[in-house]
């Protein structure tokens, strides 16, 4: 029984670059990682959402983490990906330059995030982990949006669910 103590806890990070900084979401938010769909635009949305797409009959939100964290936007490459996440029972892509790896990381390396990194504030950082001599920022994905913002892309999501609805009965 004391060996089970002993062992450190671990969680799972998806780390993905952008801007030349590693980030990483803890994998139990992420729910699939995919190349970038194709993107219906949104009049009268926010200039970070990129717009909406569909993903086996889903209407998801998709976001660029460049426009959102306010650094250059760069075209995408064929490294460009897209991180379907999870935030209160919906689902949000996010657009990033590449993801790197799945990684394994103890507990005890994350520490808890200070005022600001790579230029972020704080609210939306969960922690910074240190393995090896790298720095990967892990992100709070509830906290990359708002209140208000999530409620702008549920209104955008009803918004088009309801204009397909009015497609296929027409």
């Amino acid at each position: 029984m004391a060996n089970e103590l002993t062992v450190e806890q671990e969680i799972q990070l998806v780390v993905f670059d952008l801007y030349n900084e590693e980030f990483a979401f803890e994998i139990t938010q992420v729910r699939e990682i995919i190349k970038p769909p194709s993107i219906t635009k949104l009049p009268h949305a926010s200039d970070y959402i990129e717009g909406v797409t569909n993903i086996r009959g889903e209407i998801i939100p998709v976001i660029s983490l460049r426009k959102r964290f306010s650094v250059p936007e760069t075209e995408n490459t064929s490294e460009t990906r897209v991180i379907i996440v999870d935030i209160e029972n919906a689902c949000v892509g996010f657009v990033v330059d590449a993801v790197t790896e799945v990684m394994r990381v103890p507990q005890s390396a994350i520490e808890p995030p200070p005022r600001s990194v790579a230029g972020l504030r704080a609210e939306y950082l969960k922690g910074v982990g240190k393995v090896g001599d790298r720095l990967i920022i892990l992100l709070e994905v509830g906290k990359i949006l708002t209140s208000e913002e999530q409620i702008e892309l549920k209104n955008l999501e009803s918004i088009q669910t309801e204009a397909a609805s009015t497609r296929e009965t027409e």
